[in-house]
């Protein structure tokens, strides 16, 4: 059994099939368990607050902060495969996978840091590498022909320590081009924010909190749990905007400042907000811990994409003739869905017969996520700490039923 990924999604289901009495390996190309969250940039905490967070069989300890910094994410990691003693490869990349129909196995390549490669041939793969794992890079040719200066994707930025008293530019307005700008503006840069279209921005608290009142309500994690799953899709929606319905009231104030700086504002698919937007299309909101304040009083600069004539030198050229001057231009464009990876992975084959991954599909679930594909022993899991916690349990599962021969592989 192989899981692709150590984060949250990998841990989570190594730990249930481990404790099921399946033989798990988890890789990860990363050369320390946590990296994945170590390594990304400085100012990055959990949006949604700690008791919501746990891994399965060990909570985090009661005396933690309520939001969860990168670094402490990172360090639990460590600790929970040792103390989990689950199996784990670090600097180790998933190369290549082919799967033979008659032996009912997969071939895999995996290729350690040192460039050895390494053959192996499990009964199921496991893609635990997150709802999204490509950088998208959008195509401007503009700025990669005419910009002298740094041109980073936000999964490359780290601090804004080396561009004090420097200007920069934040494309992107989800919850990373708003935390990289105002980690920028934490470290003196002159910091502008260019939207490419409409944003749901949600204060942290209460506002991006309310779907979590159940999780305050003094019942178990587990009870919480399974009340959460069991939720229909048309009733869930319902829910949602409603909830959206109490946010926009309570943000009523930072919302209007917004607007009347120019930012595009919206709720989502008829309204159901954030929550929804995610599991359609991984982003496009902010939970605003401080950046759409800076932005109100003026801190902050934004401007829209489609006002830019071109990029130039050093900046960008608006439609008016205006130049804004840049050393560093960061692109927070996310990244591209899982269907690239697979496609890189394992084939054009493959990947037609698996087809799209996240997002609602016919049976008003997430297509293709926590459990079988069409394609025999492959098996996808992504998310937030609380989905991976919940549904690692049922995909983990079904992998035991189909080795004890109670499901079809």
């Amino acid at each position: 059994m192989l899981v692709v990924g150590g984060g949250q999604a990998g841990l989570s289901t190594a730990a249930h099939l481990t404790q099921l009495g399946i033989d798990t390996l988890i890789v990860d190309r990363e050369p320390r368990v946590g990296d994945n969250w170590r390594n990304r940039y400085h100012a990055l905490v959990l949006h949604n607050q700690t008791h919501v967070n746990h891994l399965p069989y060990m909570p985090f300890p009661p005396n933690w902060p309520t939001y969860l910094p990168k670094d402490k994410i990172a360090g639990w990691f460590e600790a929970y495969v040792a103390s989990m003693e689950l199996n784990y490869w670090t600097a180790t990349e998933f190369a290549a996978g082919r799967y033979d129909e008659e032996s009912g196995r997969w071939s895999v390549a995996l290729r350690r840091a040192d460039g050895e490669e390494r053959e192996m041939h499990p009964r199921h793969v496991v893609m635990a590498t997150g709802a999204s794992g490509i950088p998208s890079v959008p195509d401007i040719p503009t700025l990669r022909r005419n910009f002298a200066g740094t041109i980073l994707h936000s999964s490359q930025y780290r601090d804004g320590d080396a561009w004090n008293g420097k200007n920069a530019l934040v494309i992107g307005t989800g919850n990373s081009g708003h935390d990289v700008a105002q980690d920028l503006h934490a470290s003196d840069a002159t910091v502008t924010l260019v939207q490419r279209s409409p944003t749901m921005v949600v204060n942290v608290e209460p506002s991006a909190q309310l779907q979590y009142a159940l999780y305050d309500e003094g019942l178990s994690l587990e009870d919480c749990d399974l009340i959460t799953t069991s939720i229909p899709l048309a009733v869930a929606k319902r829910s949602h905007i409603q909830l959206t319905r109490q946010a926009r009231n309570l943000d009523k104030p930072l919302l209007d400042g917004l607007a009347r700086k120019g930012f595009r504002l919206d709720f989502g698919d008829d309204e159901t907000g954030w929550q929804f937007k995610y599991l359609t299309r991984g982003g496009g909101y902010y939970f605003n811990v401080g950046c759409s304040d800076l932005i109100v009083a003026g801190e902050i600069g934004l401007i829209q994409f489609s006002d830019i004539d071109a990029f130039v030198a050093d900046g960008v050229r608006m439609r008016d003739g205006q130049v804004l001057a840049a050393d560093l231009i960061v692109l927070a464009t996310g990244y591209k869905s899982q269907e690239h990876l697979v496609r890189k992975l394992f084939g054009d084959e493959i990947a037609a017969r698996v087809g799209a991954i996240w997002g609602f599909g016919e049976g008003e679930e997430l297509r293709n996520m926590f459990t079988r594909t069409a394609q025999r022993g492959l098996w996808f899991i992504a998310g937030s700490f609380a989905q991976c916690r919940i549904y690692s349990r049922y995909l983990s599962l079904q992998i035991k039923a189909c080795e004890a021969g109670l499901l079809e592989r």
